[in-house]
């Protein structure tokens, strides 16, 4: 798969309403949350596009650009769109989006690569990953093709991610979890937050 027709999307313009403040701006041992996922994604792309509707700190670099939801309150299909509309507006020359959330700290650059090697690109316009029979719908790998559909869509009034992937005809990659340790760990609560931080101290032993 050729990575320079792919513009790598983190989707940080949630409004963490479980977790009560920016998720994407919380300390997890010596760094923030977003960073986190910048740090494994930053040399596989040319670019990285950060979608968010706030002020926000990150790891400097100038593959990262930032842009915000062409419209609030259209959750993660929103944010997909806003990204396909930031390639149209910059006359950009990618062909498909890798999108990422803010809040897993875990997920790492192998398993970037596991889903890259697994994905046929002649199968679907739509790629999830997928671990213990739970689509991670916020890690997907979406073509520009889907655009019109996209915006027809959201233009209908269609916000849950899971059901419009459906109708796509969306394919999904699946993982293990290696030695019980969940990558797609997601922290939407405080209580995830102090787990995290006890497996991030294990990790560390």
């Amino acid at each position: 798969m050729d990575h320079n027709n792919i513009l790598a999307v983190v989707l940080a313009g949630g409004k963490s309403k479980r977790f009560g403040r920016d998720k994407s701006q919380v300390k997890l041992g010596n760094k923030i949350l977003i960073d986190y996922i910048l740090d494994e994604i930053i040399d596989f792309y040319k670019d990285i596009l950060v979608v968010t509707n706030e002020p926000i700190k990150f790891s400097n670099s100038n593959k990262i650009s930032l842009t915000s939801d062409f419209q609030k309150g259209l959750g993660p299909l929103g944010g997909v769109l806003s990204a396909m509309k930031w390639i149209k507006d910059n006359k950009k020359n990618y062909k498909w989006i890798s999108t990422f959330p803010i809040d897993t700290p875990f997920f790492k650059k192998k398993h970037l690569n596991k889903f890259y090697k697994e994905v046929d690109l002649n199968k679907s316009n739509l790629f999830f990953m997928k671990s213990k029979n739970t689509r991670h719908n916020i890690f997907g790998l979406w073509s520009l093709e889907l655009y019109e559909k996209l915006e027809f869509a959201l233009n209908k009034g269609d916000r849950k991610v899971e059901l419009w992937a459906n109708k796509m005809g969306v394919k999904t990659i699946d993982f293990d979890h290696e030695n019980n340790k969940d990558p797609f760990f997601n922290i939407n609560t405080e209580e995830d937050l102090k787990t995290a931080k006890i497996l991030l101290e294990n990790d560390k032993l």
